[in-house]
Parts: structure tokens; sequence; C-alpha cells
């Protein structure tokens, strides 16, 4: 059964115990932590992988979630949380990070994952799925290598599970493709990495990628994109069947629409910073979807967030909805154990129809 964050006595518990304590009397041993779900794993690729993972852009960015250096103690709590009840995949990527803070996000995963005492094979299992940006430039497949090196060392770690490109530039600049791709071979051959996967790829450069690398002896790993009842029009449904097909896993980041599919916002309540200004926009025009969520929530006895990402799993994708304080891994763990029904889904999609706003497409997806 998964705990409301609403509820105070959870919140209570979680207090504490939402970190790897250290009890010094031996006659005190603090009980486990309740399973919010069936300890599953799903293959990706050579990797198993919670069926949620979570995601760290928030981790050192200032603009946009108001990172400041003074939560990295919460952020670490977060993390032990989220570990201690089973989730083993973050996705970063080496641009997280404002400014001087470029790279941050990784640099607080490895010191989280190094801080775990006693648990080396928790350690050992903890999938980082980590993407690497198209700067212009990087142009040769060596300078590739030498940024996956630069991510090992921020993240304290041999191997990373996932190498993934950020985005594809053939949209704006179709020369350097080729080289993003050697750069994930190069990555790829000499062990730096554990699988490879992209982000942002349309269905059509991903289907060149995906035969691209199977040529050159390295199997696609997963596929990441911006997947969610928000986002689910013809493009991503492609990208879905292309995956299915193929055998790629698809990751879905912004399963909540930015939050926008938490209900905790109105064209009334809109969040602070640069997200008021999409959510003016797009909240109006979801009550037909945020209304059923909301009646499925209350049927099901869960959060209209839960619904949201179960929706997405049931879909046979692995969200990674972002996470900075312990209440949203509380809540977000509250999305596994169970499943919609064939019914509740048709009646998702057909709420999402009917409401005439779209998330905005990422500027960097191809087609």
């Amino acid at each position: 059964m998964a705990f409301s964050s609403s509820t105070t006595p959870t919140v209570a518990y979680f207090s504490c115990f939402n970190t790897f304590n250290e009890i010094s009397s031996p006659l005190f041993k603090p009980p486990k932590l309740p399973l919010f779900w069936p300890w599953e794993k799903v293959k990706m690729g050579p990797l198993s992988a919670s069926p949620m993972g979570f995601g760290t852009w928030a981790w050192g960015n200032q603009f946009l979630w108001g990172y400041q250096e003074s939560m990295d103690s919460q952020l670490q709590q977060t993390f032990n949380l989220a570990v201690e009840n089973g989730i083993n995949l973050f996705d970063t990527a080496d641009s997280y990070g404002t400014g001087r803070l470029n790279g941050k996000s990784e640099k607080l995963l490895g010191k989280f994952i190094s801080e775990i005492p006693g648990q080396k094979q928790v350690q050992n299992n903890i999938v980082i799925a980590t993407k690497f940006a198209a700067y212009p430039w990087r142009l040769t497949p060596g300078q590739f290598v030498n940024a996956c090196r630069a991510s090992l060392a921020r993240l304290q770690i041999e191997q990373i599970g996932i190498g993934q490109l950020h985005w594809s530039t053939a949209n704006y600049a179709p020369p350097q493709e080729l080289a993003l791709w050697n750069g994930l071979v190069a990555m790829y051959e000499k062990g730096l990495v554990r699988a490879v996967g992209v982000s942002n790829y349309g269905p059509n450069q991903l289907v060149k990628i995906h035969d691209y690398l199977t040529a050159r002896g390295v199997p696609l790993c997963s596929a990441q994109v911006q997947f969610s009842l928000l986002s689910m029009g013809e493009n991503q449904l492609e990208i879905k069947n292309i995956c299915d097909s193929l055998g790629i896993r698809l990751i879905s980041y912004s399963p909540l629409g930015l939050g926008m599919l938490t209900g905790k916002y109105t064209p009334s309540k809109l969040p602070r910073g640069p997200r008021a200004l999409l959510f003016r926009q797009i909240l109006p025009g979801l009550k037909p979807l945020l209304r059923s969520l909301k009646e499925i929530a209350e049927r099901r006895g869960k959060t209209i967030p839960q619904v949201a990402i179960n929706w997405c799993i049931c879909k046979g994708t692995i969200p990674i909805p972002g996470v900075k304080y312990v209440k949203q891994v509380e809540e977000n763990l509250g999305a596994l154990g169970w499943r919609l029904s064939s019914d509740e889904l048709l009646e998702l999609e057909y709420a999402a129809l009917e409401s005439p706003q779209r998330m905005i497409q990422n500027i960097f997806q191809t087609r």
C-alpha cells in the first residue's frame, strides 16, 4: 500500500527514517521502510532497472528549478529514500546545472552514491543514465569519449550504465550527427558505458541511428522522449511503436508535464519562475484531463500524480519524474505496484484528446 505524502503520520514516520540512519544504541534497530511495491525489475538492454526512475534535472538548475547549494542535504535524503525503496535508475546529463554549476547534477549523484554506508551491493546495482550534450565544439568521437571520462570522474564510478546522446543535430547541423553516433560507438567499445541510448530522437532519426549502431555491433538500449498524457501526439506514439518493434526501451521524461499533471496548479495558482508562462497557456485547456485524473485517483485511493505516472508504466515505458523533496519520492512510489485497467486507460486517453492543449514539443526533437 502506498503512503500519501499528505498524511501527517507518514511524513513524521519518514522524517525519522528517510536517510541511512546510524543509531548508536546496540539495543535499537530501526525498522526497515515499508515496501511500496514488489521489488520487480525491467530489462533495458543488458541492465535491470526499476520500473520507474528519477530525473535529476533540478539538481543544480537555478534558473528553472531554483536550486541552492543549501538544498544538498535534502537532495541526499531524497536519493537515499528512493534507493531504500528499490529505485535504481537515475537520469542525469553533463549539461545539468546553471552557469558555474554545470555538471552539478552528476557531482551530487556521485557523492550520494559513494556515501551509501556499507551498501556496496546497492551501489553496484544503481544504473546511471547520463546524457552528453551535442555542443557545437564536440565534432569528433574522441571529444565524446573525453566527455564521457569527465562524467565518470564527476560521478565517481568506473562505468556508466547508459550513455545517451542528449539530442540530435540533424535539424540544424547534419554533418555533426555522424560524430555523435561514432562517439557512442567509441564509448561502448572502450567499456566506458554498459549500454547506449538517445534522447529527443524522432521516429526517422531513431530508425537511422538504430540501423547504424546495429551495423557497428552496438545495440541501442533506450530512447528517451517527452511522453505523458500531455505528450501523446502522432510523433510520440510513432516513436513508441518503433521502440516496441526494435526492442528499444522507451524512457518517458516529464511524465507529469513539468507539474501540470499533479493537480496542484490552476490558472490562478501558478508556480514561480518561467514555468508560469507555459502553465498560463496550457492549464486552462486541461480541464477534461485533470477531471478524469481526479476521478480515477479518488476511485483508486491514489493521487493524481500517481495515476498519471502509472499511465506511462502501463504504456510500457519507464517514467523518470523529477524529484527534489522526500515527499515527492513518497508520492511517486505510490505509482508502483498496481496497474490501471484497460477501461481507465481509454478514459484517460479520451480525456486527453478532449483537452485542447498539448505540451510544447522539445525544440531539439527531430522527425
